[in-house]
């Protein structure tokens, strides 16, 4: 398999899963990983971003030293190791208070974590990717450097923003069609949301889920993401 092939296949699983394993450096036994199952999206330099307690175990572990990895996998696959999985490497830092595009786009994934700064101290901490194991199956196994791999999006906060009020707006019946053919019939009961979009597709958030749509070819610009969803509705129409 050529490296194009390996960096499309590598994003797309990257693109394609919200929650991973973290693994953090122990406080409370030092030297040993700690792991922990978190949600997480990427930001708009394809970074991943997490938000966590500062009451739980895997905040006081990279709060001490930054060092983590992030394991994640299509955990839908009958067998977890004949599938791809991505290892990432990375430092942990504290995403700046004031950087609302950030904060703003992870609550459109997970709308519910809005809330939990009521109760709990709660900050959201960016990885920045150093490195990433990326194994496609049995025998296919590359290192991988976050300039190869990161998903640049090519859109500002606003332009998102304004994709997604559009969407969210006016086409949530388009939305439905887009996940006919992963969720079937049981989606016509369902209120689907976009949470985000980028060069490769969309993400729609359908309650505690959220689902990527792929675009046929990459986008660069609004009036191309306008083109790509006509046609995923086209062609979600068209499916049997």
């Amino acid at each position: 398999m050529g490296k194009a092939a390996v960096f499309s296949l590598a994003r797309a699983l990257l693109l394609s899963c919200y929650d991973g394993v973290l693994s953090t450096l122990s406080v409370a036994l030092p030297g040993y990983p700690f792991g922990s199952v978190v949600p997480f999206c990427v930001d708009r330099r394809g970074q991943p971003i997490i938000l966590i307690a500062d009451l739980a175990q895997h905040y006081k572990n990279v709060a001490a030293d930054p060092r983590v990895s992030l394991l994640v996998f299509d955990r839908t696959a009958d067998d977890l190791q004949a599938h791809a999985r991505l290892t990432l490497m990375a430092d942990a830092s504290r995403v700046a208070p004031d950087d609302t595009d950030t904060s703003e786009r992870y609550y459109r994934y997970f709308p519910e974590s809005r809330g939990y700064h009521r109760t709990h101290g709660f900050e959201f901490w960016r990885l920045e990717v150093r490195r990433i194991r990326y194994i496609g199956g049995f025998g296919a196994i590359h290192w991988l450097e976050p300039e190869e791999l990161l998903p640049v999006n090519p859109f500002s906060a606003a332009e998102e923003a304004g994709m997604v009020a559009h969407m969210n707006e006016d086409h949530v019946a388009a939305m439905r069609d887009y996940l006919r053919a992963q969720l079937g019939a049981a989606v016509d009961t369902l209120q689907p949301a976009m949470a985000g979009a980028d060069a490769a597709g969309i993400h729609l958030q359908v309650g505690p889920r959220v689902y990527r749509i792929p675009f046929a070819t990459p986008v660069s610009s609004a009036g191309e993401v306008r083109g790509a969803l006509v046609a995923l509705a086209q062609r979600a129409r068209a499916s049997p």
